[in-house]
């Protein structure tokens, strides 16, 4: 049985599934690393009931375990803790200074931070904590 060439009907629809494919995988590669682009410094911060932070310019001074101390991801040093603070009061003086200090840190070093900040003439320096949760 031949068929005429004229009674053929040709598929001029496109063919979405190899599409949705790509799709789909595209998706679920930028599930997967939109959690891993922002990483920050690992510590574990102390709970409270109360969050009294309010949204504004701010600065994270981050304090490790073993006493390291990073504003915004850059590492500083003690010694230059003051001068540091100083040029950044100058540049955002409006700019909140929020502390995120381990709860493994010794005490005296998170109040030699917090000197430092107050000795460069920033009054608006917040703590960090974890929501403390129900028991």
């Amino acid at each position: 049985m031949d068929v005429d060439p004229k009674d053929r009907r040709y598929l001029s629809e496109i063919n979405v599934v190899p599409l949705v494919d790509v799709v789909l995988v595209l998706l679920i590669i930028f599930m997967i690393t939109a959690p891993l682009l922002y990483r920050g410094i690992d510590i574990e911060l102390p709970a409270s009931e109360i969050n009294t932070i309010k949204p504004t310019e701010r600065v994270v001074v981050t304090v490790e375990k073993d006493g390291k101390v990073f504003v915004d991801k850059q590492r500083v040093p003690p010694h230059t803790l003051v001068p540091f603070f100083r040029s950044l009061a100058q540049e955002k003086p409006e700019a909140a200074v929020y502390l995120r200090a381990d709860q493994g840190v010794p005490y005296g070093v998170v109040v030699t931070v917090m000197d430092a900040i107050k000795q460069a003439g920033i009054s608006q320096l917040g703590m960090v904590t974890e929501p403390q949760t129900k028991r």
